[in-house]
């Protein structure tokens, strides 16, 4: 009998004997046999290759509606509604779909003597592996001519320069601001998921560049709640010859394998810079209303107004809602109403509210609205017999005939006052009753400075705050009589009686940023950012310098806003009036800060450029970079590619030109 070894050579299977019996040789093949299931291969990362088109790429005189693209490979067009741009636009949006290795593109009709560019940005994907194909446009003319520049650049949000994926980009060859209001765009793409977009098809003149997050697809900016960017200065696309270099390197090595050199063409401007904004332009109208409890109702608009509206109660009669208790928010837009008492038994109310309502022409006008609000009472339940009488505490009959205070927090900042709310406005307020103390040792003492117990501002009727110059790692009480306060339903407060207690010195840190490259005349403001690009403090910009003190221990980022208006607030853009938002830079690294420092950060505001300025760790739009992939859309177009530069600083940081363009 033959013996195997447990592993065998090639060698040895080639020689079997021919005598062997029939169970020797499906062992033996069992034992030649690979263990384990095939791989496969390695994993398809390449995407599709654009292989021929027809009519060609490029074609002149085009008379067919109907275009095929063929690639090398199984491909799908994945969101071709969203992504596909089809310029110059039309009302009748072509027809994209795919089968097995090709693409077709049909149209209803063409227009004559016209370059079509078909943008798929990364749309085409293999049918196995979803790769990818970034960037790959198809172009043909119905005429004579075929128009061939470009225009290239990015668009940021405003406020927080994520980049903005999808956005329309376009062009007007009428330069009146109504036109992007009036009339579609002329020439438009769409952002990839770097938000870097190229307008192909450009015939030579002068244009204007939009950006517009087409809600309603009508490539044009009818519709205030649309994000909008506009360029301030005209552009003229020309084109240029220039030698470029390409490296190529040994796959296994890593090391430079040839250098080559090729003329190409250079399209420009390639380094527009688009911040998208938001007008917050809203209709206005009465979007909400409820009776929350007996004592109150409110009363929600669709966007903030100036005035507040005049409120008339129709019904029980002859009463009146002048004096009810207003408690707000600053914009107006959210308003209750705390009742006055002959109205809270009332279960049913109706109340005229009389304010500004956008009408159908767009434009703001007296309306009248008549409100119902209804409070169902709960219905006492039948006593049984079986049901044992609940026993009321002495605490909750306290409570229930008295006025609630709460506290905001018992961990007190020492830059900031001590807060606490009622829980109804107030009638009544004695400010003699209430006492600061101090604990020293372990005797509770007035403070030696004197305080202000104040409301905490004009909308907040509820709202106190006690200012006070706390110390370290101190410990305090707010205490007050009884009836220190009675609300405007007769409560008064019981006895009141709150500690709270401040950090040690050693838990806090500080921070100063020395600001250069910044116009000295411009107002502007640092926002201090948590980890997830929240605002935590904000402080305005003297003298070229910014410090945060008493900072807790912590990862901080920081965002710069020019605030050209000086309100320390940060403004958008309206495209009526023709006013960019206010402009946004981000420190381009995070800043570390642990107990006891005080740190100092030298920051040149336009060292880096635009697109590289906020921290990746808090970005939320991160796309994957794939070198394959950039390389690959080169080669895959038969016409030559602009250079796209994302660094490229085409203003200097102090040109007075830098606010206009919203560039650099």
């Amino acid at each position: 009998m033959i013996k195997f070894q447990r592993y065998l050579s090639p060698e040895t299977c080639g020689i079997i004997s021919r005598t062997a019996s029939l169970a020797a040789i499906v062992m033996l093949a069992a034992a030649c046999a690979n263990i384990g299931n095939p791989t496969g291969g390695a994993r398809d990362e390449d995407p599709p290759v654009f292989v021929t088109a027809n009519p060609p790429q490029g074609a002149l005189n085009v008379d067919k509606t109907k275009v095929t693209l063929t690639f090398n490979e199984l491909v799908n067009v994945k969101d071709a509604f969203t992504k596909v741009v089809v310029s110059p636009p039309s009302r009748q949006v072509p027809r994209v779909a795919s089968v097995g290795k090709r693409v077709t593109v049909t149209f209803d009709s063409l227009m004559p003597n016209t370059t079509y560019t078909v943008d798929f940005a990364d749309a085409i994907e293999d049918n196995n592996e979803a790769n990818k194909l970034q960037g790959f446009a198809y172009t043909f003319s119905t005429g004579e001519t075929l128009d061939s520049l470009r225009i290239s650049g990015m668009v940021l949000d405003s406020r927080n320069l994520e980049p903005r994926q999808g956005i329309l980009v376009g062009v007007h060859s009428n330069l009146n601001d109504s036109a992007f209001v009036r009339t579609p765009l002329l020439r438009v793409a769409k952002t990839d998921d770097k938000g870097q977009f190229t307008v192909r098809g450009l015939k030579e003149g002068t244009y204007r560049v939009f950006a517009l997050d087409d809600k309603d697809n009508d490539y044009k900016y009818g519709n205030p709640e649309e994000d909008v960017a506009f360029y301030e200065i005209t552009v003229t696309p020309t084109s240029e010859r220039i030698e470029t270099t390409d490296t190529v390197y040994d796959s296994l090595t890593g090391e430079v394998d040839t250098v080559t050199t090729r003329q190409r063409t250079r399209f420009l401007p390639n380094d527009i810079l688009l911040r998208t904004f938001n007008s917050q332009i809203r209709p206005q109208y009465l979007a909400k209303y409820e009776r929350i409890d007996t004592t109150k109702v409110f009363l929600k608009f669709n966007t903030r107004a100036d005035n507040l509206p005049r409120l008339e109660v129709v019904n029980p009669k002859g009463e009146s809602i002048e004096d009810a208790v207003i408690e707000r928010r600053a914009q107006n837009d959210s308003i209750i109403y705390w009742l006055p008492e002959r109205l809270v038994h009332a279960d049913s109310l109706r109340i005229a509210a009389t304010y500004l309502r956008t009408d159908s022409t767009g434009n703001l006008s007296e309306s009248t609205d008549s409100l119902r609000f209804y409070y169902n009472r709960p219905r006492p339940k039948k006593a049984r017999k079986s049901d044992k009488q609940k026993k009321i505490s002495v605490e909750d009959s306290i409570r229930n005939i008295t006025l609630d205070v709460s506290f905001k927090t018992t961990q007190q900042e020492v830059y900031l006052p001590f807060e606490f709310e009622f829980a109804t406005p107030l009638a009544k307020l004695d400010t003699a009753a209430f006492r600061l103390e101090e604990k020293v040792d372990t005797l509770w003492k007035p403070v030696k400075l004197p305080f202000t117990l104040t409301q905490r501002d004009s909308v907040s009727p509820r709202h106190f705050r006690v200012e006070y110059p706390w110390a370290y790692e101190t410990k305090y009480r707010l205490v007050a009589d009884t009836m220190a306060a009675t609300g405007i339903y007769g409560k008064p407060t019981r006895p009141i009686s709150q500690e709270f207690s401040t950090k040690k010195e050693e838990d806090y840190c500080s921070l100063t940023f020395h600001l250069s490259g910044l116009d000295p005349a411009t107002p502007a403001f640092v926002e201090l950012l948590s980890g997830s690009d929240a605002i935590v403090r904000t402080e305005p910009v003297t003298d070229n310098s910014v410090t945060f003190r008493y900072l807790s221990p912590g990862k901080y980022y920081a965002r710069l806003i020019e605030d050209f208006n000086g309100n320390g607030e940060y403004d958008t853009g309206n495209y009526d009036l023709q006013l960019q938002p206010d402009l946004s830079y981000y420190y381009p690294k995070v800043i570390n800060i642990k107990k006891t420092w005080d740190k100092e950060e030298q920051w040149d505001v336009f060292a880096v450029a635009i697109d590289r300025m906020k921290p990746n760790a808090i970005k939320k739009n991160k796309p994957a970079q794939d070198k394959r992939n950039r390389e690959q859309t080169n080669e895959n177009e038969e016409e030559e590619e602009e250079i796209f530069d994302p660094t490229a600083n085409p203003f200097d940081p102090n040109s007075k030109n830098r606010r206009k363009t919203g560039a650099y």
